[in-house]
């Protein structure tokens, strides 16, 4: 269940690790609020992107392009909207494909590690399974840990600005390095996905 954590919140915090004034809402007339309406979107993304947190991975199937690649290969794969960073199948050897822009480009392919004949339940023509980081942007939905992550991040780019001190924006730096210290001990975000790959990337196609 989401909770009514809020992105004000988040700023509030950083904020107040700085010893600044708070705000209302990011949209004030106030140098706080206008700092933070300048770090925070991209702080969220880059700490989202980072790493796999639990909270923001999501699997998709995905169904070609109606236009194919101009050349090299016979399939386009348009990512989901929300997509930051593919997981799977970062390792597989196996796999003939390639990541251009928002799309994955691959020629008809089967994985050994699904034996032969195996087709995706319902599947009527190719079809890519896919796992990804997703752009969770509802704070109501940030694991605890990532919360307070991102309240320290935001902190330490609009340190400079507001407070103009090295020494408060070292001290954020080292609070940053043991929350993720403590979130891998937690197993908030996985580790890299290990050899032989999971069995839940691949191209299907009937017949």
């Amino acid at each position: 269940m989401a909770s009514a954590q809020s992105q004000t919140d988040i700023c509030n915090s950083a904020l107040s690790r700085l010893g600044a004034a708070t705000i209302i809402n990011m949209t004030d007339n106030s140098r706080e609020a206008r700092a933070c309406a300048v770090q925070y979107d991209s702080n969220r993304r880059s700490e989202l992107r980072n790493r796999s947190w639990n909270f923001a991975v999501k699997r998709a199937v995905l169904a070609p392009d109606v236009t194919a690649p101009a050349f090299e290969y016979k399939y386009a794969f348009t990512l989901p909207a929300d997509y930051l960073r593919l997981i799977w199948p970062m390792n597989d050897p196996y796999l003939d494909w390639k990541l251009e822009g928002e799309k994955i480009l691959t020629n008809t392919f089967q994985s050994p590690y699904l034996g032969a004949g195996y087709q995706l339940p319902g599947a009527t023509g190719p079809m890519l399974m896919v796992k990804y980081v997703a752009d969770i942007e509802d704070p109501g939905l940030f694991d605890p840990m990532f919360y307070d992550l991102l309240c320290i991040t935001l902190a330490i780019d609009i340190c400079e600005v507001l407070t103009q001190s090295n020494t408060k924006k070292q001290a954020l730096m080292a609070e940053a390095k043991e929350k993720l210290d403590a979130a891998a001990k937690a197993k908030c975000f996985e580790a890299a996905p290990q050899e032989p790959p999971d069995d839940t990337w691949w191209l299907v196609r009937n017949g």
